[in-house]
């Protein structure tokens, strides 16, 4: 009978290096995230800072009674019977999922053509793709606003075009806030895509085009399965930061209702509300872990088919 063989042993230093990666998710996420827990079931307070109950080491387990009595969870009942938060959670998701849809419309064909082209100019086409990254996201979204002005770049281009006979209003929609979200998110669906396509073997569309399919029906039923790792990633890359983005719909977007970003800007800011923000964000990274939890899935059931 053979003998399994021990699996070795890791040395001190191997198991430090090891454990480096989470002690920095330790120190870094789960610690700030218990923190905005704690304090979501607190109350409003005018003091510093302003919720309460506030620990205090020096009143003993007499201080530690009075502050788990202190907690609540009115802050999450809220939620769900304020239409502000309700509105814009519905509106963030709403306009992350449209965002993301656009994103992998666009990003697929361009991701698609780079493998298509030489080898020799893939490299270029790629650093072309991650060239925006080199300017802060601020400076880009306010040069959109310049773009999107009633006297911008756009509307000059329309007007000398003679598609429209007078400016259009685009600062303060939903089109803007598109607009800038697909500019600013593009890379990320692109760069997943390009990872996975240029992996593939194109000339399975070759062959099953000379058996007689139809070539959209051979990328349908051959290509596009076969990128969905890529698609499934470029979604999640997009779809998880645009859903809590503030930047972009605070800038171009309109104020009649914000998205949940803005929510939480406005009540930490605002209203000096930390309790109600920090519930809102809890919600929020909590239905961010669905998506992700289901991606982990996947890339699991990838790995044991592999």
């Amino acid at each position: 009978m053979d003998m399994i063989p021990e699996k070795p042993r890791l040395s001190a230093a191997q198991r430090l290096l090891a454990a480096l990666p989470f002690a920095w998710l330790l120190v870094f996420v789960f610690v700030p995230l218990l923190i905005v827990l704690k304090i979501s079931v607190s109350q409003s307070a005018n003091a510093l800072p302003p919720y309460t109950p506030v620990f205090h080491f020096a009143a003993g387990w007499r201080g530690v009674a009075d502050f788990f009595a202190g907690l609540s969870f009115d802050n999450y009942a809220q939620l769900g019977s304020t239409a502000l938060f309700v509105l814009s959670y519905v509106k963030s998701l709403e306009i992350a999922a449209f965002s993301t849809l656009l994103l992998l419309v666009i990003g697929y064909p361009i991701a698609y053509g780079i493998t298509r082209t030489p080898l020799r100019l893939q490299a270029v086409l790629v650093v072309l793709i991650v060239l925006p990254f080199w300017t802060s996201l601020l400076i880009r979204t306010y040069a959109w606003m310049n773009i999107l002005q009633t006297d911008g770049l756009l509307n000059r281009l329309l007007l000398a075009s003679h598609i429209v006979r007078e400016p259009q209003t685009w600062l303060s929609t939903d089109t803007a806030i598109y607009i800038g979200i697909v500019y600013c998110y593009l890379p990320f669906m692109v760069l997943p895509l390009y990872a996975v396509l240029e992996k593939l073997d194109h000339s399975l569309i070759e062959a099953a085009t000379d058996l007689g399919c139809p070539r959209w029906k051979a990328f349908w039923l051959i290509m596009l399965p076969l990128s969905s790792p890529g698609v499934l990633a470029g979604v999640l890359l997009c779809f998880i930061p645009i859903v809590g983005e503030f930047i972009i719909p605070d800038l171009l977007g309109g104020a009649r209702v914000p998205m949940i970003g803005q929510t939480i800007w406005m009540e930490f800011f605002g209203n000096k509300d930390w309790p109600a923000a920090a519930a809102v964000a809890v919600v929020l990274v909590c239905l961010l872990a669905i998506p992700i939890a289901y991606f982990q899935h996947q890339a699991m059931r990838a790995v044991d088919r592999n």
